[in-house]
């Protein structure tokens, strides 16, 4: 594992797919919990302008550089070699790990529908792929009055499974925020992983990867939801680029 260099006070860890898949199977050999935060822009912005998500991604045990743009910027900070550890391809690495490991995994989030799909596809691709269990709970704000009692119930139901690596697919800044509160409660490690569960069951396309190369993965899926997501890449990714730059001019600065 490689050290974790700071894009606008978020700490992304220079890392690879192996070296994280390593660092949970050692966790989970010294029965650690802890979890696992795949940033891209979107996280890192978010992190920005809300401090108490900040803390969420500082205590996390690995935050990964999901998104072209925090490579390059790793890159540009020294981590010269730096490749993408994209969320939904960590899940897939994760599966081969855990079928060579006879580790159980756990899917949280999406809908029925939707991990019915993610299941069967897994199994089809990872065919000794043990799946302890998965859960599509009900959409509820962490200010709901519901909140509180439907977490115990959840988090009753992972640690029976039995699973040692819960997927959890809530959404940004939702799924660090219930991995955080969950963190210490489960004997386990936790990875958010977004938009995973509809590429990987076949819900939604995920973008070509020549296009995701250059740094464009975002102009696909706004095009394919763009009232969800317009405030996200359409703010966002302005304010990291004006932010970064002025991150990248002081550190010269400092230079002379």
């Amino acid at each position: 594992m490689g050290q974790r260099i700071s894009i606008l006070n978020v700490g992304i860890d220079a890392t690879s797919y192996g070296e994280t898949c390593d660092r949970m199977v050692m966790m989970l050999q010294q029965q650690r919990s802890g979890y696992i935060v795949a940033a891209n822009v979107h996280v890192v912005m978010t992190a920005y302008w809300d401090r108490d998500y900040a803390q969420v991604l500082a205590n996390a045990e690995i935050v990964t550089p999901d998104g072209m743009p925090l490579v390059w910027g790793l890159r540009s900070l020294g981590a010269r070699n730096q490749q993408r550890v994209y969320g939904p391809d960590l899940m897939m690495a994760w599966c081969e790990r855990a079928v060579a490991e006879n580790l159980p995994i756990y899917l949280f989030g999406a809908t029925d529908a939707t991990l019915n799909r993610l299941e069967q596809n897994l199994k089809s691709q990872f065919s000794n792929l043990a799946i302890a269990g998965k859960h599509a709970p009900p959409y509820l704000e962490l200010s709901d009055p519901n909140f509180e009692a439907q977490l115990t119930e959840d988090l009753e139901i992972i640690a029976q499974s039995g699973a040692k690596v819960i997927f959890v697919a809530l959404g940004c800044p939702k799924q660090e925020l219930w991995m955080a509160i969950a963190n210490q409660k489960l004997p386990s490690v936790m990875i958010g992983v977004g938009a995973a569960f509809d590429f990987h069951s076949g819900q939604v396309s995920q973008a070509p990867r020549w296009l995701m190369e250059i740094g464009l993965e975002w102009l696909y899926r706004f095009l394919q939801e763009p009232k969800r997501l317009w405030r996200r890449y359409l703010i966002n990714n302005p304010c990291f680029v004006i932010l970064f730059t002025k991150q990248i001019l002081q550190k010269i600065s400092k230079k002379f």
